[in-house]
């Protein structure tokens, strides 16, 4: 009986934490200032499977072997190891938004020649802008088109964005908004190759680190497939986690490897290039 009420403990305490991790995930994008507040609101519903899932995990691994700590690591695993060791998504986004922006920014030079001015210009690409960043330049679009001045909407716009890439654009429409001049075309031309080449060169940096992902996920399997085949054929041997004294020496093994693992992952990921058109604390771009 002691040993199911631990079990249930157990569980119970992981999938606290589990919860209490997942409701401070969605709260973050609600601290930043100008972030899309629908994004958090998609989060939940996209996480109980995996709750579910990292619940169920816990509470048969729990069971099956005896070892609240063992649940507790298992739970903590379903919800960790596909961010860590799945690809980086991240990156992909990230990729994906400069090559839009370098697609937006020749929409707006072909645009541009047919347009009057900067303003119409880019009302006119709102609705064939690249797919990912078609939201912001519709919103961008709609603030102009309801009365906000051209430089606010674009800084607000280039807040929306974070993108060093999409700073560049803007900061040469901003340019064009003060000082109209005859050589926006080519220069959008010219930051839309520019756009490009940093798209490449960050593929090919990504493609390198990816082999240490590849690494971690080596060690992750075989690490895993060792814990099972010792527990499934030589049980007697891990006796000794079956005491408190174990127990803690279990949680304090998965957390060294969990610490490994997020060592991995920032050696993996690739951070992004400073913004031209930064924010400072207050929210103003500078």
């Amino acid at each position: 009986m002691r040993t199911v009420v631990a079990l249930l403990a157990g569980a119970g305490f992981g999938l606290g934490l589990l919860l209490v991790a997942s409701g401070w995930r969605r709260r973050l994008p609600e601290l930043r200032s100008d972030r899309d507040q629908s994004g958090s609101a998609v989060r939940l519903p996209a996480a109980l499977p995996k709750l579910a899932a990292a619940a169920v995990a816990g509470v048969l691994v729990g069971v099956l072997t005896g070892w609240p700590a063992g649940g507790l690591l298992a739970a903590l695993a379903v919800v960790g190891l596909p961010a860590l060791l799945g690809p980086d998504r991240q990156h992909q986004r990230a990729l994906a938004r400069v090559e839009a922006v370098a697609g937006w920014a020749e929409l707006l030079r072909d645009t541009l020649a047919a347009a009057a001015g900067v303003q119409q210009t880019i009302i006119a690409t709102a609705t064939t802008a690249p797919e990912p960043i078609r939201p912001q330049v519709r919103e961008l679009a709609d603030g102009l088109r309801h009365g906000t001045g051209l430089q606010a909407g674009l800084r607000r716009f280039a807040q929306r964005l974070d993108d060093p890439s999409a700073d560049l654009v803007i900061a040469a429409l901003l340019l064009a908004a003060d000082r109209p001049s005859a050589n926006l075309g080519p220069l959008l031309g010219e930051l839309a190759a520019t756009a490009r080449e940093q798209a490449g060169m960050r593929q090919r940096v990504a493609a390198s680190r990816a082999r240490l992902r590849t690494s971690a996920r080596i060690i992750t399997a075989i690490t895993i497939a060792m814990v099972i085949g010792l527990v499934a054929l030589n049980r007697p041997w891990m006796a000794a986690y079956d005491t408190a004294t174990g127990q803690l020496v279990m949680l304090l093994a998965g957390g060294m490897f969990a610490a490994g693992l997020l060592t991995l992952k920032r050696m993996a990921h690739l951070p992004p290039p400073p913004r031209l058109l930064a924010a400072d604390a207050g929210g103003e771009l500078r």
